[in-house]
């Protein structure tokens, strides 16, 4: 069985190739597989560990040209759904240099089509991580379908993992949207934040108030990405904050899907529940985390520029670490 199911959205991105042109204004899109959940998939695979991807896309030649790279990346695409009459979803994005994200969406069945048939929670239970975001939380049946593998992971003692990533386009409403992100926070053992996000999930722009409140809630570390600015962590008994990595970049997209990709390895390789790691276990993770996403943005596309161990390793050694 895999090490780390990734549940939720696997679609095409397709990403301009001019930077800072207004989404409407580009006259050119480069074509990469996507979806946040299934790019963490495949950089958890590329990182060393197993992996399985669980969703639906369309029959159609985009859901044929996803499940195939899926299973050359070596994703375990068992629980891959391929549903008849919808079809398979689409993004497209403007590169921004800053970093931000502006997506636009297509697709007629959500972003995740998940039904709660789709779940087998002993498969779910057999694995060592779920990770999810809040996209399969929008639509109500995609919500329950991750709520019941989410539960049937807590059940079994997994380390869970939520990154929200927040699109405002796709939730009808704020409030509405900030309800469903926050709830699913149940149960979750490791949530990444990015620090874009964090005020309107969490109510506060302050690190240590935000974080406090999720630990308080059962959360057992928090991570709160940041960009060219590193990444804050917190746990019950330890926090710090760690620098970036000056690269040149090219495209934003993927980088965080690279950044958790890496902690999961990491921290299952520990064999350690994340809430009692010490600082210094917890700032070796998230720096190498900080390094895949660095890797990440000098190339185009997410899922192409997922790195590999053996090339975050290098990235490392030219840093004299």
């Amino acid at each position: 069985m895999p090490e780390l199911i990734c549940l939720g959205e696997l679609l095409i991105d397709f990403c301009s190739t001019a930077v800072d042109v207004p989404l409407g204004e580009v006259a050119v899109f480069s074509k990469a597989p996507g979806g946040a959940p299934a790019n963490v998939a495949v950089a958890a695979k590329r990182l060393g560990l197993s992996a399985a991807f669980l969703g639906a896309v369309g029959r159609d030649p985009f859901g044929d040209f996803l499940a195939d790279v899926l299973a050359r990346e070596g994703v375990d695409t068992t629980a891959l759904a391929r549903t008849p009459g919808r079809r398979t979803p689409l993004a497209f994005a403007a590169v921004r240099s800053d970093g931000a994200g502006d997506f636009v969406f297509y697709h007629d069945a959500g972003l995740a089509p998940l039904t709660e048939d789709l779940i087998d929670p002993p498969r779910v239970a057999a694995a060592d991580a779920l990770h999810f975001g809040s996209i399969s939380r929008i639509d109500p049946d995609a919500r329950a379908a991750t709520d019941k593998a989410r539960r049937a992971a807590a059940e079994a003692g997994l380390l869970v993992s939520y990154d929200p990533n927040y699109r405002p386009r796709l939730w009808a409403d704020e409030a509405e949207a900030r309800r469903r992100i926050r709830e699913g926070f149940d149960g979750v053992t490791v949530a990444k934040v990015s620090d874009q996000e964090w005020p309107f999930i969490l109510g506060t722009d302050d690190f240590a108030e935000g974080a406090g409140a999720l630990l308080d809630a059962g959360v057992e570390l928090v991570v709160r990405s940041e960009g060219a600015d590193g990444a804050g962590f917190a746990t019950a008994g330890a926090r710090g904050h760690v620098e970036a990595f000056a690269v040149e970049p090219v495209e934003f997209t993927g980088a965080g899907d690279a950044f958790v990709g890496s902690m999961l390895a990491d921290l299952l390789a520990t064999g350690v529940r994340p809430g009692e790691l010490d600082e210094a276990a917890l700032r070796r993770i998230v720096r190498r985390a900080n390094a895949a996403g660095a890797i990440t943005t000098t190339a185009a596309g997410a899922m192409p520029s997922l790195p590999t161990r053996r090339q975050v390793d290098a990235f490392l050694t030219r840093r004299g670490e």
